[in-house]
C-alpha cells in the first residue's frame, strides 16, 4: 500500500516497535545478561547460576513437575475438549452444556485456585471431593461408631490386637458385662438405647456391651448398667477358644447380645474392626497427590476453552465426507477416528500448543491450592523463579530459571510458527 515510502511503514511500525523493545526485547536481554550475575549484581559467576538449575533439589523438583504438566495437562484438556465438542453436537441442548463447561473461564485462577482448596479439603465436611469420596467407601465399607472407645478404671477387658478381650471365660447361664468408655453422647450412633443388664438364659451366654458413663460428678455406678447410660448397638462380640473364633453376634440396640451353647467357656473379644477410625478420604494435597489434584484444576478450567475452538473446527468440517463414510459402512467410532480426529487435526494442534505454551507459565494455581507442606513437592519452574528471586534473594538464579523458560518456549513457538506458514501456503 505504500509503495516505496519506506519511512511512512517505518513511522507506523515505530510504536509498535518501541513497546516490543520495551516490554519484551530489553526485559530478555536483561534476563539473560543477569543470569550470569552474582546474587548483588555487581561481580560476575560465569555458569555458576545455570550449574544450580541441575543440583538444586527444589529446582530439579520443579522442572520434573513442569514436564509433567507439559505432557498430560495439554492431553487430557484437549482430550476431553474433543469429546465435549463431538458429544454436544448431536444434542439439543448442547449449547447449554457448552456453556457451563466453558464457565470456568470467567473465572480468574485466583478465584479457581481458592476454590480448589476448598474442594480438595481433607475434612469431608467441608472438601467436595472427600465428600463423594467418603460417601462412596461408606456404602460398601461402612466406619466403625465407636473409634475412641475403650475400656475404663476395673475393667473386664485389656486390650488385644486392636481390639479388647475379657479377661477370664465366661459362661452359659451367667450375663457378661463389657463395659466401654469413651465415645461422647452425641456421638453415639442413632440407633443407641438405654442399656439394658442382660437377662440370663439356660444354655446360652448373654450379655450387654455399653457406655458406662453417666453424666455428673460421683453419678452412676462402675461395671453396672445405669439407668442413663447407652448400649452400645451394633458393637461385635465374638467367642473365641483356642485362637479360633467359636461364635458371633451383634449387640442389640440396647447392648444385649445372645451367644449359642458353644460359646461357653469361651473368651468374648471386641475385635478391632468396631475401634476402627473412620474413613476421612485421600489426601488430595499431600506429596504424593498434590500435582495431579492441581492438574485437575487446571482441566476443569481450560477444558472449556479447548471444547470451544474445536467446535468451531468441526462446524467447518465437510459434512459430505462423513456421510459417505457412513454409506460405505463405517460405524461411528470408525467415522470419529478415521475421518473426524484427522480433519481437526490442524485444530488439535493448535489447542495443544497454546496449552502447552500455558502450562510452562503455570503460577497462580500452583502457588494457592498446596498448602505450605506440600508446596516443595507440587513447585514449576514459574513458581521456583518467583521464590528464588523475592524469598531466597536470588535474582542470577532466578533470572536463570527465566531464561530456560524461554528456551522450552521457543521450540513450541517454531512449531506453532512452521505450521501457520505451511497453512498459508495451503
Amino acid at each position: 500500500m505504500t509503495g516505496t515510502r519506506r519511512a511512512v511503514t517505518a513511522l507506523f511500525l515505530l510504536p509498535a516497535l518501541v513497546l516490543l523493545g520495551a516490554l519484551v526485547v530489553y526485559p530478555i536481554g536483561y534476563s539473560v545478561v543477569r543470569s550470569f550475575g552474582t546474587a548483588s549484581g555487581h561481580g560476575f559467576a560465569g555458569f555458576g547460576n545455570y550449574r544450580t538449575l541441575f543440583t538444586d533439589d527444589g529446582i530439579r523438583t520443579a522442572l520434573r513437575n513442569t514436564i509433567i504438566w507439559v505432557v498430560v495437562a495439554p492431553a487430557v484438556s484437549t482430550a476431553l475438549g474433543l469429546v465435549f465438542a463431538v458429544l454436544t453436537e448431536r444434542v439439543r441442548w448442547g449449547t447449554a452444556f457448552k456453556l457451563v463447561v466453558f464457565m470456568p473461564m470467567a473465572i480468574s485462577m485466583l478465584a479457581a485456585g481458592i476454590i480448589f482448596r476448598l474442594v480438595y479439603d481433607q475434612d469431608p465436611d467441608r472438601g467436595v471431593a472427600n465428600a463423594v469420596w467418603v460417601g462412596v467407601h461408606d456404602t460398601f465399607a461402612p466406619s466403625s461408631a465407636f473409634p475412641k472407645a475403650h475400656p475404663g478404671r476395673e475393667s473386664p477387658l485389656v486390650a488385644q490386637g486392636g481390639g479388647f478381650v475379657t479377661r477370664a471365660p465366661v459362661h452359659a447361664g451367667q450375663p457378661a458385662a463389657l463395659p466401654l468408655v469413651g465415645v461422647a453422647p452425641d456421638r453415639m450412633p442413632d440407633g443407641a438405647r438405654r442399656a439394658v443388664a442382660a437377662v440370663p438364659e439356660p444354655g446360652k451366654v448373654t450379655g450387654t456391651t455399653w457406655q458406662d458413663f453417666t453424666r455428673g460428678k460421683g453419678v452412676g455406678r462402675l461395671g453396672v448398667v445405669d439407668a442413663p447410660e447407652l448400649g452400645y448397638a451394633g458393637m461385635r462380640i465374638e467367642a473365641v477358644r483356642d485362637g479360633r473364633v467359636v461364635a458371633s453376634a451383634k449387640a442389640a440396640a440396647d447392648g444385649t447380645f445372645t451367644l449359642p451353647a458353644r460359646a461357653d467357656g469361651a473368651l468374648l473379644r471386641l475385635p478391632a474392626a468396631n475401634f476402627k477410625e473412620p474413613y476421612n478420604g485421600v489426601d488430595w494435597l499431600g506429596p504424593s497427590l498434590v500435582t495431579p489434584a492441581v492438574i485437575g484444576a487446571y482441566v476443569w478450567m481450560w477444558a472449556g476453552f479447548a471444547m470451544v475452538l474445536i467446535a468451531a473446527g468441526l462446524a467447518g468440517l465437510p459434512r459430505e465426507l462423513l456421510e459417505a463414510a457412513r454409506v460405505d459402512g463405517a460405524n461411528e467410532w470408525q467415522v470419529f477416528r478415521r475421518v473426524t480426529v484427522p480433519l481437526l487435526a490442524p485444530v488439535l494442534a493448535v489447542v495443544a500448543v497454546t496449552l502447552m505454551i500455558n502450562v510452562l507459565k503455570i503460577f497462580d494455581l500452583v502457588f494457592i491450592i498446596p498448602p505450605g507442606s506440600s508446596q516443595d513437592d507440587a513447585n514449576v519452574l514459574a513458581l521456583e523463579l518467583y521464590r528464588k528471586g523475592f524469598s531466597e534473594d536470588q535474582p542470577g538464579v532466578a533470572s536463570a530459571i527465566a531464561v530456560l523458560l524461554l528456551l522450552l518456549v521457543v521450540p513450541v513457538m517454531l512449531v506453532n510458527v512452521r505450521r501457520l506458514r505451511r497453512e498459508v501456503r495451503r
